[in-house]
């Protein structure tokens, strides 16, 4: 029986989806709906998640902070993280005894690949007594091997609640040296960048400027340092989107990974969006498809190592504590 939702959903994207397209998705979207219904599911989604699965199936929506915040109060029997895999370890962190499911195992990510537990040993033989702040970008593994976690939402907030001098804050180099003109704590960065990010550069936001008369950019802080003094503004995702909603800018262009755009523009049709284009292939592994096909099969179901998970669960308890 066709979903009485299908038409109100459509009626969300329809600026971004031509509904030829959005026929094409219907028929997952159909079963999405039915199965969370049936396994008592719910569907935990980035922003950097396309329109039809952020505005269509998604149950909460944010960036990793508030996804990481919100597992802790999720209602359900089964999670099903759309997004990368470190935000489903995150998830399964936080619900221990919830089956948490990624639809793509191989939906990674360039900063979580740059740092492993036998780096952070040798940084803290090189400095010791130095805590370590690591970004959510990462493994479990490395969480576990960590002091606190942060998100480039409230990085400068974990960095002045240790009450110390100096801080390691891996893996983002960028958001390191972006966090550290916002404070006076000596912060020693790692070298891990963005994929997506590291692409942008400052000619890009002067050309968009000549371009775009009277833009406002908004630049994620994980963009290299000369990008984010080339902006208007600097923040995480919901601060961008906050920003966008708060501000209401004539014509705006938000430096991010692209399908943010489109999933910020739905919500603000009187703001005209500029987008530059980058997408991130690890979260572009998730479809409709493989969320319907990971409830359908109980399929690709994440576990953490019993001798990591403790210390990783409190690096992320440690940082969901600073308020």
């Amino acid at each position: 029986m066709r979903d009485f939702r299908l038409p109100e959903l459509y009626d969300r994207v329809k600026q971004i989806i031509p509904q030829p397209e959005w026929m094409l998705f219907e028929e997952d979207l159909e079963a999405i709906l039915e199965l969370k219904r049936e396994k008592n599911a719910v569907i935990l989604a980035h922003n950097y998640q396309t329109p039809e699965i952020f505005h269509g199936v998604a149950d909460i929506m944010g960036d990793s902070l508030a996804l990481a915040r919100e597992a802790v109060e999720v209602d359900a029997d089964v999670i099903v993280l759309a997004g990368v895999h470190f935000m489903a370890e995150t998830a399964k962190l936080l619900n221990p005894e919830k089956t948490v499911l990624i639809p793509d195992t191989a939906a990674g990510c360039s900063l979580a690949d740059s740092i492993t537990p036998e780096d952070i040993a040798l940084l803290r033989e090189a400095h010791p007594g130095v805590p370590v702040i690591t970004y959510v970008n990462t493994s479990a593994a490395v969480k576990a091997a960590s002091d606190i976690c942060c998100t480039s939402g409230n990085a400068v907030k974990i960095v002045e609640s240790l009450g110390v001098p100096r801080v390691l804050m891996i893996p983002d180099e960028y958001l390191a040296k972006n966090v550290a003109k916002e404070t006076d704590v000596e912060l020693i960065a790692w070298h891990g960048h963005c994929e997506v990010h590291e692409l942008f550069t400052p000619d890009d936001v002067r050309a968009m400027r000549d371009a775009w008369p009277g833009v406002t950019v908004l630049a994620h802080p994980e963009c290299p340092p000369e990008v984010v003094a080339e902006a208007d503004f600097s923040g995480s995702t919901a601060v961008m989107s906050d920003f966008v909603g708060e501000r209401k800018p004539a014509r705006v262009c938000l430096l991010t990974e692209c399908s943010m755009s489109d999933n910020v523009a739905l919500n603000h049709p009187e703001v005209e969006f500029v987008r530059p284009c980058n997408l991130c292939p690890h979260m572009k592994r998730i479809s409709l498809r493989n969320i319907r096909e990971a409830l359908e099969f109980n399929r690709h179901e994440v576990t953490i190592d019993p001798a990591i998970t403790e210390d990783a669960r409190r690096s992320v308890e440690r940082m969901l504590a600073v308020k």
